[in-house]
């Protein structure tokens, strides 16, 4: 998912962006939220194409943020857009709509101008007041994890393994940095040989940490269920991706996604309305922002 009026170039994939949910006891959330005290909110953000905005704070005397964290230093971007999104609410209904719900909201409209399905958004967000740059370390997945690995970290954040895969599957648009994947890529045997052969001239074995290669080699700018049909055939860019089927318990959930691709849309979908509703900041909790970058 790019929050970028290009998003088919960002780099901010949409597994990033969706895991910065996590961050963020079920509270009362509404679709309908802004109807009255901001009814253009929802298309004034659609034109650009949650959490709780943490990740959009600068760095602070009192605080490193999240945007140089590992999984997230020179990979997410599309803040300048965020900032514009912004820059119109604010014009149009000041200190009403938050960050956060900015966040939410371009994350669904992101995945249905690529093709992707569509999911009703609860709105009524608040944003954070701080950031974490260690809980940036730590609470997105590594690109590294084996399978069991990855169905351990999904299952502690109350996701089911069928959620895991379908939101992996948002691999099927965005990319990665060349020091992410190049481990898979000069180490191990599973990957089609071709897709390796070309990496490589991108990515060599030492350098270009910053290269880019797409998540999905076949149909990069589309969001459709080509990330499975890549796995199968050892295409998967991360090791992380691959893990999903390696002989393990998840290979009948990737061919199901390739069988019924509507059904992966279906779950897909669902799996995102769960994500947006974790533990977010609502009531008298955090803030309305003005400005995303920084606290009020």
């Amino acid at each position: 998912m790019a929050l970028n009026s290009n998003s088919k170039r960002s780099s901010w994939t949409l597994l990033a962006i969706i895991f910065l949910f996590l961050g963020i006891t079920s509270a009362q959330l509404s679709s309908t939220y802004y109807a009255k005290t901001c009814p253009k909110a929802l298309s004034i953000i659609k034109t650009a194409v949650g959490c709780d905005g943490s990740v959009l704070l600068d760095d602070t005397s009192s605080f490193t943020g999240e945007k140089t964290a590992s999984p997230n230093i020179n990979s997410i971007r599309g803040f300048d857009v965020v900032d514009t999104i912004k820059s119109q609410l604010e014009t149009e209904c000041s200190g009403v709509v938050s960050c956060a719900d900015i966040l939410a909201v371009a994350a669904r409209d992101s995945v249905v101008t690529l093709g992707g399905p569509t999911w009703t958004v609860e709105l009524g967000r608040r944003d954070a007041t701080n950031a974490s740059f260690s809980a940036a370390n730590t609470q997105l997945p590594s690109p590294i994890l084996n399978l069991t690995d990855l169905i351990t970290f999904f299952s502690d954040k109350g996701f089911t393994t069928k959620e895991l895969v379908a939101l992996a599957g948002s691999h099927t648009t965005g990319q990665a940095r060349c020091v992410m994947f190049r481990p898979r890529l000069y180490n191990e045997t599973n990957i089609d040989s071709t897709l390796a052969a070309s990496l490589k001239t991108n990515c060599p074995s030492s350098g270009g940490n910053d290269n880019l290669a797409s998540l999905d080699a076949t149909t990069p700018v589309i969001f459709d269920s080509g990330y499975f049909k890549n796995l199968v055939n050892n295409k998967g860019l991360l090791h992380s991706d691959q893990q999903l089927f390696s002989g393990g318990s998840t290979d009948s959930l990737v061919q199901s996604y390739i069988d019924k691709p509507e059904t992966f849309f279906t779950d897909f979908a669902n799996a995102m309305v769960k994500m947006s509703n974790l533990s977010p900041l609502t009531g008298t909790r955090g803030e309305i922002r003005t400005n995303c970058r920084k606290i009020n």
